[in-house]
């Protein structure tokens, strides 16, 4: 997970959107320049059951899938989301980094099979209710 801190953003507070997303195993500063980036590290996909949680909670399953099965690559899924709607505990996915004014929260996630990670994360639904929940994707932990 990396979330771009702008000059003019508290620290404290920007770290503090790390655990709304993920419990982390390792939270660092990267600094290039005058720039600085937060990263997230987990081992594992369950680390994201906050993110899970957080998806049914605004009840944004449908368009959280959509863009997360647009947004894999391989063996990587990435999801955006805008950073200022997570500071205040809403989830919003975004397309663009330009769509989130103060950088947006990317998170990237590498499994041998990103759209099974899609369907723990955001199962499809109907009439807003999940077709499926399927338990943790814990084969992902090294």
């Amino acid at each position: 997970m990396e979330i771009p801190l702008k000059p003019t953003e508290d620290e404290d507070r920007v770290l503090g959107l790390v655990d709304k997303i993920i419990a982390a195993d390792r939270v660092y500063v990267e600094e290039t320049g005058e720039f600085k980036t937060i990263v997230a590290e987990a081992r594992c996909v369950s680390s994201l059951r906050k993110l899970h949680s957080l998806l049914r909670r605004e009840r944004i399953l449908d368009s959280a899938r959509r863009r997360m099965l647009r947004s894999i690559a391989g063996e990587t899924l990435v999801i955006l989301l805008h950073k200022q709607a997570l500071a205040v505990g809403r989830a919003s996915l975004v397309d663009e980094e330009s769509e989130s004014p103060l950088g947006p929260v990317r998170v990237e996630i590498r499994h041998p099979n990103p759209r099974e990670v899609v369907d723990w994360l955001a199962p499809a639904t109907r009439r807003g209710r999940p077709l499926w929940e399927k338990e943790d994707v814990t084969s992902d932990c090294a």
